[in-house]
């Protein structure tokens, strides 16, 4: 099953793709994995928070980024 990852307004895009390159590079790695994988990559990638929730853990050179997002099944 293939995935899909929406967000939820152009803003919240935005900000995500605002993110320092070593970070949005390790965000399009993860989100790559996550379209056919699925939303939970174990970790350290992801770590599921409760109830569909999710953690992206993302680090580099820049920093450490966490991106939080949730799973929509059958939608």
């Amino acid at each position: 099953m293939d995935w899909d990852i929406k967000y939820h307004d152009e803003k919240l895009q935005a900000e995500v793709l605002g993110l320092p390159a070593g970070i949005l590079a390790r965000y399009f790695h993860c989100t790559d994995r996550m379209l056919k994988f699925g939303p939970d990559l174990g970790m350290p990638h992801t770590r599921a928070m409760s109830a569909g929730l999710f953690e992206l853990r993302l680090k580099s050179r820049e920093g450490i980024g966490r991106v939080f997002y949730c799973a929509l099944i059958g939608r």
